[in-house]
């Protein structure tokens, strides 16, 4: 049996953690959730989703714009896509800093 090491780090927010030499990251306070886009507004960096529960968020599911962290965020997506994305608060404003098309 392979052993592996786990290293788990939390600091200003945000939580690390390795298995085996991949690292993922997740933001304290972050949101996972699917949906399915209603509008992508590329110029403005915005998306509406309607979406289910996000709890980390105390969200209800209902239809509503997010902010992109990054407008490549957008590319790609179209009116119908069934997706699931990260959402968290940054500077007051709900922000999409993932996304991609659910399988």
């Amino acid at each position: 049996m392979k052993r592996r090491n786990v290293m788990l780090t939390a600091a200003a927010g945000v939580v690390a953690v390795a298995l085996g030499g991949a690292a993922l990251v997740f933001a304290q306070g972050a949101g996972n959730a699917s949906g399915e886009v209603m509008k992508v507004d590329k110029a403005a960096g915005r998306i509406e989703i309607r979406h289910g529960e996000i709890k980390a968020l105390d969200m209800p599911p209902m239809r509503m714009v997010f902010r992109v962290r990054e407008p490549r965020l957008l590319e790609g997506l179209a009116i119908g896509d069934k997706v699931r994305f990260t959402a968290e608060k940054v500077e007051g404003q709900f922000t999409v800093t993932a996304i991609s098309k659910a399988p």
